[in-house]
């Protein structure tokens, strides 16, 4: 990532990471309208949903043996690549239980192995990289914070910039695209 950041004209490209376990789901839409309407210029675009990549459960190695961490593989492999090639992060995920629903969370998890991964530079690789957060709720916007606190904090640890969160108000489908608060902001969200 660190590369794609150097030069003010390299295009920027949007990994949109889908933690919904519905599809179409509301912050799904909310983020394909904010997409639609303000990602910049040339902007590349691409759209995983994690339940389609489900993740092993994240082992924890740093102390166990040697406390290398085996090449990824499959699904794995799929998101490390998809996240190394991206300029931007983009974390679609509904709010549950006050934060990240479980596959982005082991997303996340596994970011610790890629940490260590020989070869895969990836603090490095992320460096200057944005993270950004879309999500619908069924509540008031305040208990978002623990969701909204861990993508920001991740951003911070690893040298990101954190870009915000759009947050819509929905729990049956389609109810987000009612809310005119959310609607608006997703007309300028992803411009600078």
């Amino acid at each position: 990532m660190a590369d794609q950041h150097a030069g003010a004209d390299a295009p920027r490209s949007f990994l949109f990471l889908n933690a919904s376990s519905r599809a179409d789901g509301n912050s799904e839409q909310l983020a394909r309208l904010a997409a639609g309407a303000s990602l910049p210029t040339g902007a590349q675009q691409r759209w995983l949903r994690l339940r389609e990549h489900p993740l092993p459960p994240f082992e924890d190695l740093r102390h166990t043996g040697d406390g290398c961490y085996p090449e990824p593989v499959g699904h794995e492999r799929t998101l490390l690549e998809a996240t190394l090639a991206a300029t931007d992060l983009v974390f679609v995920a509904p709010l549950y239980w006050y934060s990240l629903p479980t596959s982005a969370k082991l997303y996340l998890d596994h970011w610790s192995a890629w940490l260590r991964l020989p070869g895969a530079d990836f603090r490095a690789r992320m460096r200057g990289g944005t993270i950004w957060g879309v999500t619908a709720l069924a509540t008031e916007d305040d208990k978002a914070e623990p969701l909204i606190g861990t993508l920001r904090l991740t951003a911070e640890y690893l040298g990101m910039r954190w870009g915000g969160a759009l947050l819509g108000n929905g729990t049956r489908p389609g109810d987000v695209l009612r809310d005119e608060r959310a609607l608006i902001a997703a007309k300028s969200f992803f411009t600078d």
